[in-house]
């Protein structure tokens, strides 16, 4: 008799210890919608809304896609064809001409990511493009860290699969979410997942994903000699601004004359003389132009008519 009280005993207080725990341990928040940090684009959002009507389309059964006879290789691995494809789809309806000024047109690979990169509109998982250099965002004193860019709606995610850094894939980021754990996922709509238009979940720290090309221009990067671009372009405008370098030296790629006169620049600044346009350049850049346009009133243009 007294066993059995015992055990009742220890039951109720396990049972009590159970309910004050559960009493003291805070809710967990539900799964929520990260809002997008920036208005979204009505072109944008046309190609989403064209991209999940796709949802559930099919390959046949010898792999052929619509989206591979659009690009003229029926059997292709048809991740890029698809995203493409509803660009077309987009610029049609609306009579834009966002294939390859917005978005890429392309098959192979790495093609997508190193037009976004020379579009100046790449971010890297890792905050750093390889055969670049580090990036910040824009007007950031600070360097990117790893996994801290939320992807918008309409930005592409590359990914690899094996440690050659090579994109294998590519889907086009619909929206984020904020996880009870505090974890963050990036929901896509994706082509070929394996053979249909699906919907799918990374983590935001998926080691396959390396990185986003951008609907805006969000982030800067190193830049040396051999590299070409948008980023480079405006470098050598801001040259030529202060008096740095020639017009026809402002063609967006990086030869010697523009890293000698971005020697001088930093010789000028006090900083490394190497030519090479790194974060604490570039932003010395941006300011001295700024500084020097106030300086030179001369250049200001009159609206007579305001």
């Amino acid at each position: 008799m007294n066993f059995t009280r015992g055990r009742l005993f220890i039951l109720l207080l396990c049972w009590c210890s159970l309910a004050v725990a559960a009493q003291s341990s805070p809710p967990q928040k539900p799964e929520q919608v990260i809002q997008p940090a920036y208005a979204l684009m009505t072109e944008v959002e046309a190609v989403l809304n064209i991209a999940r009507g796709e949802l559930g389309y099919k390959e046949h059964s010898d792999g052929t896609t619509k989206y591979g006879i659009w690009v003229g290789d029926p059997k292709a691995q048809w991740c890029a064809e698809f995203l493409c494809w509803t660009v077309d789809q987009a610029d049609q309806q609306m009579g834009t001409t966002l294939l390859n000024e917005l978005y890429p047109f392309y098959q192979g690979t790495n093609t997508g990511r190193d037009w976004f990169i020379k579009q100046g509109r790449y971010i890297a998982r890792k905050g750093f493009i390889p055969g670049w250099g580090s990036q910040w965002y824009t007007d950031s004193q600070d360097r990117m860290e790893r996994n801290s860019y939320i992807p918008q709606p309409g930005d592409w995610m590359f990914l690899s699969y094996s440690s050659s850094g090579d994109t294998a894939h590519v889907a086009m980021v619909e929206s984020c979410y904020s996880l009870p754990d505090g974890s963050i996922e990036v929901g896509v709509i994706e082509g070929n997942n394996p053979t249909h238009v699906a919907r799918a979940r990374y983590p935001l720290d998926d080691w396959r994903i390396l990185g986003y090309g951008t609907v805006r221009d969000l982030a800067d990067v190193t830049m040396r000699m051999g590299h070409e671009g948008q980023k480079v372009k405006s470098l050598q405008e801001k040259l030529h601004f202060i008096g740095l370098l020639k017009q026809e030296d402002t063609a967006g790629f990086y030869n010697q004359r523009t890293s000698d006169a971005l020697k001088e620049f930093q010789s000028m600044a006090l900083i490394k003389n190497n030519g090479i346009a790194n974060q604490v350049t570039q932003l010395a850049l941006k300011d001295f132009a700024q500084r020097w346009l106030m300086e030179h009133n001369e250049l200001w243009v009159v609206d007579n008519e305001s």
